[in-house]
């Protein structure tokens, strides 16, 4: 399930074969010149970008809903309401508070907002699928080995349908998370070149979905920063022999709908 940053990323990517695709905050605000974050990208903005990417393609969209847009269980429900009328086929919430003292909320606080989002979810009646994440990995918890297992059990019995914790450290920590939430999906984040993590081998681990979050954004980046920096420091143009023709993007964006 890759992750576009904009229609034209998400128009190319149905072209590929993909059968979903999922927002990334983080290359949503790359594009936009801002830093990743709920603080960053105000909410009205976050949900005209999904209902951009909804149209965009006939494609499920998967929305990279951050923390919900709120601290109190209340404000996520409000909000994921208004995520669902975007459109999109599914949402995750995340516990990370953006907070540096606090990076991730209290346990009791995490579940609860799990449950306001799924009541909400419910009250839709839209069968939108709740991914629920675990950031401890993420932000570096110093407890995160304890936290993943436990807050995502708790996640699932608070109803969430697909349970992620991004930057898992190894194979056996993913083999570890899929059997623990069984039988529910585990969601896998690849978005580095990590030896030996192929689709293959995480699905042989029993992984449901595989997202890329701002991996393809970060790639197009990575090429615009090396072909700028060769033209700046020696005058040549070597960064463009890797680039799709005006031909083939006229090919592939006129017969995108």
């Amino acid at each position: 399930m890759p992750n576009p940053w904009d229609v034209g990323s998400a128009r190319y990517l149905a072209h590929a074969g993909f059968r979903a695709l999922a927002s990334t905050s983080a290359g949503f605000a790359f594009a936009r010149g801002l830093a990743d974050g709920p603080d960053a990208v105000p909410l009205d903005a976050a949900l005209a970008h999904l209902r951009e990417l909804v149209a965009a393609t006939p494609l499920p969209v998967n929305a990279d809903f951050q923390n919900g847009y709120a601290h109190d269980p209340e404000g996520v429900a409000v909000n994921v309401g208004a995520c669902i009328a975007t459109g999109v086929a599914g949402l995750s919430i995340e516990d990370s508070s953006g907070n540096p003292a606090a990076p991730i909320y209290d346990r009791a606080l995490a579940i609860e907002r799990i449950r306001a989002a799924r009541a909400a979810i419910d009250a839709s009646g839209s069968g939108v699928v709740l991914t629920a994440r675990c950031e401890a990995f993420l932000v570096g918890h110093p407890d995160a080995a304890r936290l993943v297992p436990d807050r995502l059990a708790a996640y699932a019995e608070a109803g969430a349908d697909c349970l992620y914790a991004p930057v898992l450290p190894d194979l056996a920590a993913v083999a570890s998370v899929v059997k623990l939430v069984a039988p529910r999906p585990v969601n896998v984040l690849v978005s580095s070149h990590q030896p030996g993590v192929t689709v293959a081998a995480l699905a042989e681990l029993g992984v449901r979905r595989i997202s890329l979050g701002s991996g393809l954004a970060s790639v197009a980046w990575g090429a615009i920063a090396r072909a700028t920096t060769e033209l700046v420091a020696h005058g040549t143009f070597g960064g463009f022999a890797d680039k799709l023709s005006h031909g083939e993007l006229m090919a592939i964006f006129g017969a995108a709908k």
